[in-house]
Protein backbone atom coordinates (compact mmCIF):
# COMPACT_ATOMS: atom_id res chain seq x y z
CA UNK A 1 0.00 0.00 0.00
CA UNK A 2 1.57 3.32 -1.11
CA UNK A 3 1.64 6.28 1.84
CA UNK A 4 0.83 9.56 0.83
CA UNK A 5 1.92 12.60 2.73
CA UNK A 6 -0.09 15.96 2.05
CA UNK A 7 1.88 19.35 3.52
CA UNK A 8 0.33 22.98 3.43
CA UNK A 9 1.46 25.50 5.88
CA UNK A 10 -1.46 25.16 8.60
CA UNK A 11 -2.98 22.18 7.94
CA UNK A 12 -6.28 23.65 8.48
CA UNK A 13 -7.74 23.27 4.76
CA UNK A 14 -5.40 22.23 1.80
CA UNK A 15 -3.45 19.07 3.08
CA UNK A 16 -6.72 18.42 5.25
CA UNK A 17 -9.28 18.23 2.07
CA UNK A 18 -6.15 16.34 0.11
CA UNK A 19 -5.72 13.82 2.75
CA UNK A 20 -10.03 13.43 2.96
CA UNK A 21 -10.20 12.77 -1.04
CA UNK A 22 -7.37 10.52 -0.74
CA UNK A 23 -9.22 8.12 1.61
CA UNK A 24 -12.62 8.86 -0.44
CA UNK A 25 -10.93 7.53 -3.45
CA UNK A 26 -7.99 5.52 -2.77
CA UNK A 27 -9.47 3.37 -0.05
CA UNK A 28 -7.77 -0.08 0.31
CA UNK A 29 -5.00 1.29 -1.89
CA UNK A 30 -3.12 4.39 -0.48
CA UNK A 31 -2.62 5.25 3.49
CA UNK A 32 -3.51 9.28 3.21
CA UNK A 33 -1.80 11.70 5.70
CA UNK A 34 -1.36 15.66 6.12
CA UNK A 35 0.59 17.88 8.44
CA UNK A 36 1.36 21.35 8.30
CA UNK A 37 4.94 23.30 8.53
CA UNK A 38 3.49 26.01 10.79
CA UNK A 39 -0.18 23.67 11.97
CA UNK A 40 -2.99 26.42 13.39
CA UNK A 41 -3.94 23.59 15.93
CA UNK A 42 -7.69 23.14 13.94
CA UNK A 43 -9.30 22.38 11.33
CA UNK A 44 -10.81 25.01 9.34
CA UNK A 45 -15.04 24.97 10.07
CA UNK A 46 -14.96 26.29 6.05
CA UNK A 47 -13.08 22.91 5.09
CA UNK A 48 -15.24 21.31 7.64
CA UNK A 49 -18.69 22.24 5.71
CA UNK A 50 -16.88 21.81 2.33
CA UNK A 51 -16.25 17.87 2.91
CA UNK A 52 -19.57 17.16 4.80
CA UNK A 53 -20.76 17.73 0.97
CA UNK A 54 -19.05 15.10 0.27
CA UNK A 55 -20.38 13.13 3.17
CA UNK A 56 -16.72 13.43 5.02
CA UNK A 57 -16.56 14.27 8.47
CA UNK A 58 -13.27 16.69 8.98
CA UNK A 59 -14.02 17.67 12.11
CA UNK A 60 -12.82 14.32 13.53
CA UNK A 61 -9.38 15.12 11.73
CA UNK A 62 -6.74 17.40 13.70
CA UNK A 63 -3.76 20.25 12.36
CA UNK A 64 -0.88 17.99 12.92
CA UNK A 65 2.74 19.54 12.36
CA UNK A 66 4.97 17.69 10.09
CA UNK A 67 7.24 16.92 12.98
CA UNK A 68 5.16 13.68 13.82
CA UNK A 69 6.47 12.53 9.69
CA UNK A 70 10.31 13.06 11.02
CA UNK A 71 12.38 10.44 9.90
CA UNK A 72 9.48 8.42 8.13
CA UNK A 73 9.35 7.43 4.16
CA UNK A 74 6.62 8.21 2.32
CA UNK A 75 5.59 6.66 -1.26
CA UNK A 76 4.45 10.58 -2.08
CA UNK A 77 5.01 13.98 -0.65
CA UNK A 78 3.15 16.49 -1.76
CA UNK A 79 3.51 20.12 -0.68
CA UNK A 80 0.91 22.71 -1.09
CA UNK A 81 2.02 26.52 -0.72
CA UNK A 82 4.63 25.88 1.69
CA UNK A 83 7.93 26.31 -0.61
CA UNK A 84 10.72 26.71 1.41
CA UNK A 85 9.26 26.71 4.73
CA UNK A 86 8.76 22.85 4.48
CA UNK A 87 11.44 21.00 6.36
CA UNK A 88 12.35 18.55 4.22
CA UNK A 89 9.97 14.91 4.24
CA UNK A 90 11.64 11.41 2.95
CA UNK A 91 9.82 10.52 -0.04
CA UNK A 92 9.85 8.30 -3.00
CA UNK A 93 8.23 10.82 -5.05
CA UNK A 94 7.62 14.67 -4.16
CA UNK A 95 5.09 16.70 -6.29
CA UNK A 96 4.07 20.76 -5.69
CA UNK A 97 0.34 21.81 -6.23
CA UNK A 98 0.36 25.35 -6.88
CA UNK A 99 -3.06 25.84 -5.15
CA UNK A 100 -4.26 28.98 -3.29
CA UNK A 101 -4.95 28.82 0.03
CA UNK A 102 -8.83 29.27 0.22
CA UNK A 103 -9.21 29.95 4.39
CA UNK A 104 -10.17 33.79 3.52
CA UNK A 105 -12.23 32.83 0.58
CA UNK A 106 -16.44 33.12 0.29
CA UNK A 107 -18.25 29.55 -0.13
CA UNK A 108 -18.15 29.45 -3.25
CA UNK A 109 -14.41 29.79 -4.24
CA UNK A 110 -13.66 27.59 -1.06
CA UNK A 111 -15.55 25.08 -3.17
CA UNK A 112 -14.13 25.84 -6.35
CA UNK A 113 -10.12 24.99 -4.37
CA UNK A 114 -11.70 21.72 -2.31
CA UNK A 115 -13.08 20.55 -6.52
CA UNK A 116 -9.20 21.46 -7.62
CA UNK A 117 -7.98 19.64 -4.47
CA UNK A 118 -10.13 16.59 -5.36
CA UNK A 119 -9.27 16.23 -9.13
CA UNK A 120 -5.34 16.59 -8.53
CA UNK A 121 -5.59 13.69 -6.16
CA UNK A 122 -7.74 11.43 -8.29
CA UNK A 123 -5.14 12.21 -11.27
CA UNK A 124 -2.03 11.61 -8.38
CA UNK A 125 -4.01 8.53 -7.49
CA UNK A 126 -4.48 6.93 -11.18
CA UNK A 127 -0.94 8.05 -11.49
CA UNK A 128 0.01 5.49 -8.36
CA UNK A 129 -1.58 2.97 -10.14
CA UNK A 130 0.56 2.88 -13.20
CA UNK A 131 4.07 2.64 -11.49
Amino acid sequence: MKTILFVCVENANRSQMAEAFARIHGAGKVEAYSAGSRPSGQVNPKAVEAMKEFGYDLAAHQSKPLDAFNGQEVDVAVTMGCGDACPLVRAKRREDWAIPDPKHLPPDAFRQVRDLIETKVKDLLQSLTME
